[in-house]
């Protein structure tokens, strides 16, 4: 656990792209049971009909797995997947907001913008998760949660199904963990319990 981090995540905010839906399905499926904090995630998966993506992820994980809406307050034990074609962000209310603001390395939803915006409201209380990925976008959100205290834990870029998105965060922010996916799985459960 990052050491200014005395106290377990308010918060987990999760990042892939290319590989990401089984990524997430090992992860998610990994875990015993819903965690008790909110858990949100930013997926490039390519699809316009993000219901269908949730669905997919929660029969698999057996988490309840929303569409995170405008205004909507994150509730633990929830699972909230960005709409396809907006930034999802977390307002200083701790409430969602979205955007259609310009793409962000290349990508609308950014999981830059999500973990920035994430680091600004929770600071050390957030705990981020990138995975894998084609492009650089996370790394600089990596990079702002620990300037804020928080934790960043990137899958093992060996172990990505394609490795340039984890191995861009190592190399601009570092991380506090460097995991195999079934290690991630452990390790939310340990952190926010």
């Amino acid at each position: 656990m990052n050491p200014q981090q005395a106290s377990p995540p308010e918060i987990v905010v999760m990042g892939c792209s290319a590989g990401g839906l089984s990524a997430l399905h090992r992860v998610l499926g990994g875990l015993s049971g819903p965690l008790p904090v909110p858990m949100v995630v930013v997926c490039h998966s390519g699809s316009e009909d993000m219901r269908v993506f949730c669905e997919l992820l929660e029969s698999r994980s057996g988490l309840p797995v929303l569409e995170a809406e405008e205004r909507l307050l994150p509730e633990p034990g929830n699972v909230y997947v960005a709409p396809a074609g907006y930034h999802l962000l977390l307002e200083r209310d701790k409430r969602f907001a979205l955007s259609v603001d310009p793409r962000v390395a290349f990508s609308r939803p950014s999981i830059d913008v999500l973990f920035e915006s994430a680091a600004e409201v929770w600071r050390h209380g957030v705990l981020a998760v990138l995975m894998t990925g084609a492009n650089a976008d996370g790394a600089e959100g990596c990079a702002k949660v620990r300037r804020a205290g928080g934790t960043v834990v990137v899958q093992d870029p060996e172990t990505a199904q394609v490795p340039m998105m984890p191995a861009a965060a190592l190399e601009l922010a570092g991380a506090d963990y460097c995991l195999p996916l079934p290690e991630i799985s452990l390790l939310l459960e340990s952190l926010c319990s």
